[in-house]
């Protein structure tokens, strides 16, 4: 248990430190001035992401140096880090100088398949109803849209540590738990620890944002964690641990298609962003996120806790109906507003 608390830790505390130390590099070099997608109106450094990662990949190499794992473990956290390097990369230069829709998808899928292909080749989710082709197809759309609704989502103040904290938090307990293996609950201390470390510097109103440099591997990052976790059979609580996120953004997508809208150019559709029109403020819509995923975590929990079908479904179910109870009140103009 101590050894994910102190890479937790050591990923906070190097994350912060990196902010302070990148902001004004970043003040000068990556502006993100506000567009058709902002929720804010003043220039704002980006790029905290690079903290992130580099504080979260920090603190997993000092705890390899104190309490060396298995040497496969290791060869997969290696090239999970590569594969969220790299697509790092990519975000860094779509911040600076925006790349085409097609090339940054194309560069999405190739990280997201050799995270795939090479750190869990052998993790397989319906060897009984699926053949090794389809569900390996259906692995890649699944984490390229993540990659891409993690990215969606980070158009708030607080809101992408507000709704991954949560899970990596509870995904982190999973491995001190048993529940998944010990590099994986590494790996999700360390992401926690760095979000909380870049925390400070987002909260609203925000000095730093993470930038694309920060949300797309955040997404893999995250995406991969999901499905190892849903690899050791519990599917139900890696549905539930990120729902509000895919809810969010996928019905947000599809709104989007049946308008005949331009789905990759910026806009402010989102149910957190017609919150923020619709009466509450920035805290009070993070508040209300990260409540809910900490609600989620608690049911994931519960139905790998008790995994019979019965329960798995109605924590499912539960989950669904005050993800959309959330969504529904962001629709919503509060009262003696517009």
């Amino acid at each position: 248990m101590l050894v994910p608390f102190a890479i937790s830790v050591a990923a906070a505390f190097a994350a912060a430190l990196l902010c302070v130390l990148l902001r004004p590099l970043l003040q000068r070099y990556a502006l993100a001035r506000p567009n058709a997608r902002s929720s804010h109106t003043v220039p704002t450094p980006q790029g905290g992401g690079i903290a992130v990662l580099a504080g979260a990949f920090l603190a997993i190499a000092l705890a390899f140096g104190l309490s060396p794992v298995e040497a496969e473990a290791g060869r997969a956290l290696l090239v999970v880090a590569t594969g969220a390097t790299v697509l790092a990369v990519v975000g860094a230069w779509d911040d600076i100088r925006p790349l085409p829709a097609s090339l940054r998808l194309a560069l999405q899928a190739a990280c997201v398949g050799f995270v795939l292909f090479r750190a869990a080749p052998e993790l397989r989710l319906f060897p009984e109803f699926l053949p090794l082709a389809a569900e390996r197809a259906l692995a890649l759309v699944a984490g390229i849209w993540f990659v891409n609704l993690v990215n969606f989502m980070d158009g708030l103040d607080w809101i992408t540590v507000a709704g991954i904290v949560p899970l990596a938090a509870a995904l982190a307990w999973a491995g001190i738990t048993g529940v998944v293996d010990p590099a994986t609950g590494w790996l999700a201390a360390a992401l926690c620890g760095g979000l909380i470390g870049f925390a400070p510097f987002n909260r609203p109103v925000a000095k730093l944002f993470l930038g694309d440099v920060g949300s797309l591997p955040i997404g893999l990052l995250t995406a991969y964690l999901l499905y190892r976790l849903a690899g050791t059979g519990a599917f139900a609580a890696a549905l539930i641990l990120p729902l509000y996120h895919v809810a969010d953004s996928t019905i947000t997508l599809l709104r989007r298609l049946a308008r005949g809208e331009k789905v990759w150019e910026a806009h402010r559709s989102h149910f957190y962003q017609q919150a923020t029109v619709n009466g509450f403020s920035v805290r009070g819509v993070v508040g209300r996120v990260a409540v809910l995923n900490i609600v989620l975590a608690t049911l994931a929990g519960l139905s790998i806790a008790w995994p019979g079908l019965w329960v798995q479904g109605a924590c499912l179910a539960l989950a669904a109906v005050l993800t959309g109870l959330l969504l529904r009140a962001f629709a919503t103009p509060r009262a003696g507003h517009g």
